[in-house]
C-alpha cells in the first residue's frame, strides 16, 4: 500500500517529515514492513504552503485498515491543529493514481475536489480535517512518479530539545561538504561561509544532508557531530531535479507556475532598493523582467554584466510579472561598442564635432573626418550557466553540479 500526508505542520513547529519518520517507525512495531520512504516537494509557489511544501508518502507491506488507523492517530498527535493554514490529509491506496496529478501538483494548482474525485476513483481511504487541503500533496506524494531522484537523510532532534538552539559542529559541516561535493551539496554554502543544512526554525529537524544517493548522504552524515539526535530517516526525493519547470514563451507566462524562458537582453540591468536587480528580456515584440533578489548574494554580480543583445535563458517562478532567476545561461554574448571623435593623424590629437552631421575637425591643422573611432568593449562574462548560491536555492532547483540542464 502507499500511504500519503501532508499539511501537519506550521510555522510554529512540527514538520511533515518528522511526522512521517515517527509513523514509519510505528508501522514496523505494528509488524509491517517499510520498502520506500518518498519526500516529495510540490509546485513552490502555493502561497498557503508553510516552508518547502512537502509531501510524504510511504510505500508499505501490511494491513491497510490498521496502517490507516495509525496514520491518523500519529496526525491527530503530532500535526499543529492550533494554525489556520494546517489542513492535514492522510491517504492509504492499494496503487499508485496517474502520475499526471503529481506532475501537475508540482508544476500547476490542484483542488482538493480534483484529489477526491481520484481518490474515490481508486477506491482508497483517505481523511482530511478541517478543510482538508492536505488531501492534495497527500494524493500527489502516492501519484508520484520520479523520473530523477535524489536522497536526504534527515536528522531529527529529540523532543525534549525542539525550540532550543541548536548544536550542530560547524566545522564538521564544511569538511562534510568539501569529502562529499558534487556527490552530496547545499550542506554550506562555501562562497558567503554559511552554513546551509541546519534550520533557525522551531520545528524538529536537527539538519538534512542531500545528495545522489543513500550511501553518499550517509558518508556526510558520519562526519557531523552534534547534540544528542532522536531518530533519523533518508528520504528519497524529487529535490534537485528541476521537476517544476515549464517550457515557458514571454507574453505566455501564468502567475505561480515556473519556467525556462529564453530571450535577449533588452537593457541594462538595474539594481533598486535593497540591492536586487532588475532586467528585461525580449522576444519578438513581448517583454518580461527578470529579477535577482538580494538573498542571490554573488548571483547579482553575473546579472550586472548583461548588456543589450545578449541572448539568455532565464529559469525561475513567475510571480507579479517577473521571472524569479534560480539560475541563468548565457547563450551568446553581444559585442558592445563605442564610438569616439577620431584621431588626426597629422597632430596626433583628437578632432572635435564641426556640427551636427558634418563630421569632425582638427582644432589644429584643420583637417576633417565624416566617421567616428569605434571600439568594441571588451566583456569579462563568458557564455554558460550560472546559479545562485545555495543560502538561496530553493528545494526543488536542480544545482549544476548535478550537470547541466537540457534545455
Amino acid at each position: 500500500m502507499l500511504i500519503g500526508i501532508d499539511d501537519t505542520d506550521s510555522p510554529q513547529g512540527m514538520c511533515t517529515t518528522y511526522l512521517g519518520a515517527v509513523l514509519a517507525r510505528r508501522l514496523i512495531r505494528e509488524h509491517m514492513r517499510m520498502r520506500v520512504a518518498r519526500l516529495v516537494r510540490l509546485n513552490p509557489n502555493v502561497t498557503w504552503k508553510t516552508r518547502g511544501n512537502a509531501a510524504i508518502m510511504l510505500d508499505v507491506e501490511g494491513d491497510p485498515g490498521r496502517a490507516f488507523t495509525v496514520a491518523c492517530e500519529t496526525v491527530e498527535e503530532l500535526a499543529d491543529f492550533s494554525c489556520e493554514n494546517t489542513n492535514p490529509g492522510v491517504v492509504v491506496a492499494d496503487a499508485r493514481p496517474d502520475p499526471a496529478f503529481y506532475r501537475k501538483a508540482v508544476m500547476d494548482f490542484c483542488t482538493t475536489e480534483e484529489a477526491v474525485g481520484i481518490l474515490d476513483a481508486a477506491g482508497a481511504r483517505y481523511h482530511g480535517w478541517k478543510n482538508r487541503r492536505g488531501l492534495i500533496g497527500a494524493t500527489a506524494a502516492i501519484a508520484s512518479e520520479l523520473v530523477d531522484r535524489t536522497s536526504e537523510i534527515l536528522v531529527y532532534r529529540q523532543p525534549e530539545r525542539f525550540g532550543m538552539p541548536r548544536e550542530v559542529n560547524r566545522e564538521n559541516l564544511f569538511a562534510a561538504e568539501e569529502a562529499t561535493f558534487p556527490h552530496t551539496w547545499d550542506t554550506v554554502d562555501m562562497a558567503n561561509d554559511v552554513v546551509v543544512c541546519v534550520p533557525h526554525t522551531p520545528d524538529p529537524v536537527l539538519f538534512g544532508i542531500r545528495g545522489e544517493s543513500p550511501s553518499w548522504v550517509l558518508m556526510a552524515r558520519s562526519m557531523i557531530e552534534s547534540e544528542p539526535p532522536g531518530i533519523s530517516q533518508i528520504w528519497v526525493t524529487n529535490q534537485g531535479t528541476d521537476a517544476h519547470l515549464l517550457a515557458g514563451k514571454i507574453g505566455e507566462l501564468r502567475e505561480g507556475l515556473s519556467y525556462h524562458v529564453k530571450g535577449t537582453v533588452a537593457g541594462l540591468p538595474v539594481t533598486g532598493t535593497g540591492g536586487h536587480v532588475a532586467f528585461a528580456i525580449r522576444d519578438s515584440e513581448q517583454t518580461v523582467q527578470c529579477m535577482a533578489y538580494e538573498p542571490t548574494k554573488n548571483f547579482r554580480f553575473i546579472v550586472r554584466e548583461l548588456v543589450p543583445g545578449d541572448e539568455v535563458i532565464a529559469v525561475g517562478s513567475y510571480k507579479k510579472g517577473s521571472v524569479n532567476l534560480e539560475k541563468m545561461k548565457v547563450v551568446s554574448l553581444a559585442k558592445p561598442v563605442i564610438s569616439r571623435p577620431p584621431m588626426c593623424t597629422a597632430c596626433n590629437k583628437r578632432m572635435t564635432s564641426d556640427g551636427k552631421g558634418k563630421g569632425w575637425k582638427c582644432k589644429k591643422c584643420g583637417a576633417r573626418a565624416t566617421e567616428p573611432e569605434v571600439l568594441e568593449i571588451s566583456r569579462t562574462l563568458k557564455t554558460g550557466w550560472y546559479e545562485v548560491p545555495p543560502t538561496a536555492r530553493r528545494h526543488l532547483a536542480k544545482p549544476l553540479c548535478r550537470g547541466e540542464p537540457a534545455f
